[in-house]
Protein backbone atom coordinates (compact mmCIF):
# COMPACT_ATOMS: atom_id res chain seq x y z
CA UNK A 1 0.00 0.00 0.00
CA UNK A 2 1.11 3.47 -0.91
CA UNK A 3 -0.83 6.40 0.62
CA UNK A 4 0.61 9.93 -0.74
CA UNK A 5 0.23 12.74 1.64
CA UNK A 6 0.11 15.64 -0.81
CA UNK A 7 1.93 18.70 0.77
CA UNK A 8 -1.44 20.87 0.73
CA UNK A 9 -3.78 18.96 2.26
CA UNK A 10 -1.22 19.03 5.55
CA UNK A 11 -2.88 21.12 8.77
CA UNK A 12 -1.87 24.93 8.06
CA UNK A 13 -0.94 27.51 10.65
CA UNK A 14 0.36 31.02 10.12
CA UNK A 15 1.06 33.24 13.39
CA UNK A 16 2.68 36.04 11.59
CA UNK A 17 5.75 35.61 12.97
CA UNK A 18 5.21 31.28 12.15
CA UNK A 19 4.67 29.84 8.98
CA UNK A 20 4.19 26.29 10.05
CA UNK A 21 2.61 22.81 7.65
CA UNK A 22 1.72 19.88 9.64
CA UNK A 23 1.99 16.45 8.22
CA UNK A 24 0.35 15.21 11.60
CA UNK A 25 -2.19 16.63 14.37
CA UNK A 26 -0.26 19.83 15.93
CA UNK A 27 -1.38 22.41 18.45
CA UNK A 28 -5.17 23.37 17.03
CA UNK A 29 -4.68 21.42 14.07
CA UNK A 30 -6.70 18.03 14.76
CA UNK A 31 -7.38 14.90 12.28
CA UNK A 32 -7.68 11.57 13.93
CA UNK A 33 -7.18 9.97 10.29
CA UNK A 34 -3.24 11.68 10.66
CA UNK A 35 -2.15 11.48 14.67
CA UNK A 36 1.30 10.08 13.36
CA UNK A 37 2.54 7.40 11.23
CA UNK A 38 4.55 4.44 13.51
CA UNK A 39 6.74 5.82 15.87
CA UNK A 40 6.47 9.24 14.09
CA UNK A 41 4.56 11.78 15.74
CA UNK A 42 5.12 15.01 13.97
CA UNK A 43 6.47 16.67 10.74
CA UNK A 44 6.14 19.99 10.55
CA UNK A 45 7.67 21.52 7.69
CA UNK A 46 8.65 25.27 9.72
CA UNK A 47 9.28 29.00 8.32
CA UNK A 48 10.41 31.70 11.15
CA UNK A 49 10.16 34.90 10.10
CA UNK A 50 14.10 36.69 10.90
CA UNK A 51 14.88 37.79 14.78
CA UNK A 52 11.52 35.45 15.87
CA UNK A 53 11.52 31.84 17.70
CA UNK A 54 9.78 29.89 20.20
CA UNK A 55 10.72 30.49 23.62
CA UNK A 56 12.09 28.16 26.40
CA UNK A 57 9.62 25.25 26.60
CA UNK A 58 9.52 21.86 27.74
CA UNK A 59 9.74 18.54 26.24
CA UNK A 60 9.89 15.08 27.94
CA UNK A 61 10.39 11.62 26.48
CA UNK A 62 10.58 12.07 22.80
CA UNK A 63 13.27 12.01 20.35
CA UNK A 64 13.37 15.36 18.71
CA UNK A 65 14.99 15.91 15.33
CA UNK A 66 16.04 19.52 13.47
CA UNK A 67 16.74 19.75 9.61
CA UNK A 68 17.69 22.89 8.47
CA UNK A 69 16.35 23.63 5.20
CA UNK A 70 17.60 27.70 4.86
CA UNK A 71 18.97 30.27 7.04
CA UNK A 72 20.02 29.48 10.69
CA UNK A 73 19.15 28.20 14.06
CA UNK A 74 20.09 29.35 17.33
CA UNK A 75 19.40 26.45 20.30
CA UNK A 76 19.90 26.62 24.18
CA UNK A 77 18.46 24.50 26.57
CA UNK A 78 18.99 23.55 30.12
CA UNK A 79 21.73 20.63 29.74
CA UNK A 80 24.02 24.22 28.85
CA UNK A 81 23.91 23.77 24.93
CA UNK A 82 23.83 27.02 22.76
CA UNK A 83 25.01 26.21 19.36
CA UNK A 84 23.89 27.38 15.91
CA UNK A 85 22.72 25.19 13.49
CA UNK A 86 22.86 26.16 9.81
CA UNK A 87 21.67 25.21 6.77
CA UNK A 88 22.25 21.42 5.61
CA UNK A 89 23.04 20.08 9.87
CA UNK A 90 20.90 17.65 11.13
CA UNK A 91 20.26 18.04 15.17
CA UNK A 92 18.95 15.75 17.41
CA UNK A 93 17.62 16.39 20.80
CA UNK A 94 16.21 12.89 23.39
CA UNK A 95 14.09 14.43 25.63
CA UNK A 96 14.04 11.48 28.14
CA UNK A 97 13.90 12.74 31.44
CA UNK A 98 12.87 16.01 30.88
CA UNK A 99 14.57 19.00 29.05
CA UNK A 100 14.01 22.60 28.64
CA UNK A 101 15.10 24.65 25.43
CA UNK A 102 14.54 27.69 23.08
CA UNK A 103 14.75 27.84 19.19
CA UNK A 104 15.00 31.23 17.50
CA UNK A 105 16.35 32.40 14.44
CA UNK A 106 19.33 34.80 14.89
CA UNK A 107 19.16 36.38 11.55
CA UNK A 108 17.86 39.98 11.55
CA UNK A 109 17.01 39.63 7.86
CA UNK A 110 16.86 36.06 6.12
CA UNK A 111 13.72 33.63 7.32
CA UNK A 112 14.41 30.42 8.36
CA UNK A 113 13.25 27.14 6.73
CA UNK A 114 13.09 23.99 8.55
CA UNK A 115 11.89 20.78 9.81
CA UNK A 116 10.82 19.78 13.15
CA UNK A 117 10.24 16.02 13.45
CA UNK A 118 9.47 13.84 16.91
CA UNK A 119 9.95 10.62 16.98
CA UNK A 120 8.60 8.21 19.91
CA UNK A 121 11.39 6.79 21.73
CA UNK A 122 11.47 2.76 22.71
CA UNK A 123 13.05 3.68 25.65
CA UNK A 124 11.58 5.96 28.50
CA UNK A 125 13.42 8.50 30.92
CA UNK A 126 16.95 8.38 29.49
CA UNK A 127 19.30 10.60 30.29
CA UNK A 128 18.40 13.71 28.25
CA UNK A 129 20.81 14.38 25.57
CA UNK A 130 22.05 16.79 22.32
CA UNK A 131 24.04 16.24 18.27
CA UNK A 132 24.29 18.12 15.77
CA UNK A 133 26.06 16.90 12.12
CA UNK A 134 26.66 18.04 8.79
CA UNK A 135 26.50 15.32 6.47
CA UNK A 136 28.25 15.44 3.11
CA UNK A 137 26.13 16.10 0.49
CA UNK A 138 26.80 13.35 -1.70
CA UNK A 139 24.41 11.26 -4.37
CA UNK A 140 23.31 8.18 -2.98
CA UNK A 141 21.34 6.98 0.33
CA UNK A 142 22.99 7.60 3.48
CA UNK A 143 22.23 7.15 7.04
CA UNK A 144 21.25 10.14 9.30
CA UNK A 145 19.48 8.18 12.42
CA UNK A 146 20.35 4.88 13.62
CA UNK A 147 19.90 3.38 16.94
CA UNK A 148 23.67 1.59 16.60
CA UNK A 149 24.69 4.77 15.51
CA UNK A 150 25.80 2.61 12.29
CA UNK A 151 28.16 4.89 9.43
CA UNK A 152 28.59 7.93 11.40
CA UNK A 153 25.47 8.56 11.65
CA UNK A 154 23.63 10.31 14.64
CA UNK A 155 21.98 7.97 17.77
CA UNK A 156 17.66 7.75 18.08
CA UNK A 157 16.70 5.64 20.69
CA UNK A 158 14.06 3.78 18.89
CA UNK A 159 14.06 0.73 15.87
CA UNK A 160 14.08 2.49 13.06
CA UNK A 161 16.65 4.46 10.50
CA UNK A 162 16.27 7.91 8.93
CA UNK A 163 18.59 7.74 5.61
CA UNK A 164 18.56 10.90 2.94
CA UNK A 165 18.98 9.90 -0.51
CA UNK A 166 20.17 12.20 -3.46
CA UNK A 167 19.44 11.43 -6.71
CA UNK A 168 21.02 13.33 -9.60
CA UNK A 169 17.99 14.38 -12.62
CA UNK A 170 16.66 10.92 -14.64
CA UNK A 171 18.31 8.92 -11.59
CA UNK A 172 16.42 5.94 -10.65
CA UNK A 173 16.90 3.49 -7.34
CA UNK A 174 15.07 1.12 -5.99
CA UNK A 175 14.01 0.51 -2.28
CA UNK A 176 13.04 -3.07 -0.68
CA UNK A 177 11.41 -3.30 2.10
CA UNK A 178 12.02 -5.91 5.16
CA UNK A 179 8.18 -7.36 6.04
CA UNK A 180 6.15 -5.81 8.76
CA UNK A 181 7.99 -2.41 8.44
CA UNK A 182 6.49 0.69 7.81
CA UNK A 183 7.84 3.45 5.27
CA UNK A 184 7.79 7.31 4.73
CA UNK A 185 8.88 8.99 2.52
CA UNK A 186 9.28 12.51 2.83
CA UNK A 187 10.35 14.75 -0.55
CA UNK A 188 12.59 17.22 0.71
CA UNK A 189 12.77 18.96 -2.94
CA UNK A 190 12.55 18.23 -6.35
CA UNK A 191 10.27 15.55 -8.23
CA UNK A 192 10.15 11.96 -8.06
CA UNK A 193 8.01 9.47 -9.31
CA UNK A 194 7.04 6.05 -6.87
CA UNK A 195 5.38 3.13 -8.91
CA UNK A 196 3.67 5.64 -11.27
CA UNK A 197 2.83 8.03 -8.31
CA UNK A 198 4.31 11.77 -8.71
CA UNK A 199 5.24 13.29 -5.66
CA UNK A 200 6.84 16.99 -5.78
CA UNK A 201 8.54 18.93 -3.20
CA UNK A 202 7.26 18.59 0.79
CA UNK A 203 4.68 15.57 -0.78
CA UNK A 204 5.42 12.20 1.33
CA UNK A 205 4.32 8.99 1.12
CA UNK A 206 3.01 6.05 3.66
CA UNK A 207 4.14 3.00 2.26
CA UNK A 208 3.39 -0.79 4.15
CA UNK A 209 2.76 -4.17 3.20
CA UNK A 210 4.96 -3.83 -0.24
CA UNK A 211 7.91 -5.99 -1.06
CA UNK A 212 9.47 -3.27 -3.64
CA UNK A 213 9.08 0.41 -4.91
CA UNK A 214 11.12 2.07 -7.80
CA UNK A 215 11.80 5.81 -7.14
CA UNK A 216 12.51 8.11 -10.32
CA UNK A 217 13.91 11.51 -10.16
CA UNK A 218 12.28 13.81 -12.73
CA UNK A 219 14.94 16.50 -11.31
CA UNK A 220 17.88 16.94 -8.80
CA UNK A 221 16.15 15.72 -5.39
CA UNK A 222 16.30 15.19 -1.97
CA UNK A 223 14.27 12.33 0.04
CA UNK A 224 14.02 11.59 3.44
CA UNK A 225 13.88 8.38 4.12
CA UNK A 226 12.01 6.56 7.73
CA UNK A 227 12.38 2.82 7.97
CA UNK A 228 9.96 2.23 10.93
CA UNK A 229 8.96 -0.47 13.17
CA UNK A 230 5.45 -2.56 12.73
CA UNK A 231 3.62 0.10 15.44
Amino acid sequence: MIYIRKAQERGHAHHGWLDSWHTFSFAEYYDPNFMGFSALRVINEDTIAPGKGFGTHPHQNMEILTYVLSGVVEHQDSMGNKEQIPAGEFQIMSAGTGVRHSEYNPDNQQALHLYQIWIMPNEQNVTPRYEQRKFADQPGRHYILTPDEREGSLKVYQDMTLSRWIFAAGEEGKLSFTANRKVWIQVVKGNVVINDQILETSDAAAIWDEQDIIITAEQQTEILIFDLPPV
